[in-house]
């Protein structure tokens, strides 16, 4: 894309509406978390190339709020997402959720996974990481975020972003990575894996994981928590033995109630524990 073009393309924007195409049929028992009380919405975060869309949830009243990143699925920042910024922000949390992928395409408009991936797999991670450090400077500058209060999670593709964010801004204070790829083959625009920054990490990560998880292997996630024994950070990984991959997706059949409420108790924990 011409860089004329996507400044353009960027500029209007938006978040999505709903869920994915490409995730319908929705669950029954998809949980719903409204708005009252909170300011929720679209908003857009200046960026080095222009701005990008994000979703924001926060408390209507009050100031200097914890930060949460929340970072995408392969399906970008559709319903689910938005849902789960909202859940932050009941908690008093400021959950702000930016479209990671919007300079390479709208994933949300796709009907079919098989399209989305070609669109992911040409998006930098120097790009992303970039965008998250714009994202965290809007939430202090503009949304009462506090920033000594900072954590981050992710799910699906936004798990392994959570583990490389966390290696990268130090001032990141907890993260939780949901059933992120840990291992792969370094590329150009994807040169790290979880695996590659595990020995250096700083910053306390809680890795959850399902040991039915058909596309993330228990051995890599065994290989990550061995890693991880060398480092500062006192991470840790939960890996849940009959949970499937996306068991946090209440809106897919993927969803194990359980684990899910498990992993979401854990989070809360984790993120007090360390100071979000």
């Amino acid at each position: 894309m011409k860089e004329l073009t996507r400044r353009k393309f960027i500029a209007t924007a938006t978040v999505a509406t709903g869920f994915a195409l490409a995730v319908q049929p929705i669950s029954a028992g998809v949980i719903t978390t409204d708005a009252k009380g909170l300011v929720a919405g679209a908003v857009k975060i200046p960026v080095k190339d222009g701005e990008i869309p994000a979703y924001r949830a926060a408390p209507a009243t009050g100031d200097n709020f914890p930060i949460v990143l929340v970072i995408q699925e392969i399906f970008g920042v559709h319903e689910h997402i938005q849902d789960i910024t909202r859940r932050f922000a009941r908690l008093g949390y400021l959950a702000i959720a930016p479209e990671l992928f919007i300079r390479q395409g709208d994933v949300s408009k796709l009907s079919n996974i098989d399209e989305i991936r070609p669109i992911v797999a040409k998006v930098p991670d120097a790009q992303v990481l970039s965008d998250l450090d714009a994202t965290v400077n809007w939430a202090k500058k503009s949304a009462k975020g506090n920033g000594e209060k900072l954590g981050i999670t992710g799910f699906c593709w936004g798990g392994r972003i959570t583990w490389l964010y966390a290696a990268h801004n130090p001032q990141v204070k907890a993260g939780v990575a949901w059933y992120g790829r840990l291992v792969g083959d370094a590329t150009e625009l994807q040169p790290k894996y979880p695996v590659d920054i595990a020995s250096k990490l700083t910053v306390p990560v809680l890795g959850l994981y399902g040991g039915k998880d058909t596309g993330i292997p228990v051995d890599t996630v065994e290989q990550m928590r061995d890693r991880l024994k060398s480092s500062s950070s006192k991470s840790e990984i939960i890996v849940y033995p009959n949970a499937p991959h996306a068991f946090f997706a209440d809106y897919r059949p993927s969803y194990r109630e359980q684990e899910a409420q498990d992993g979401w108790k854990r989070l809360l924990a984790w993120f007090k524990e360390n100071g979000v």
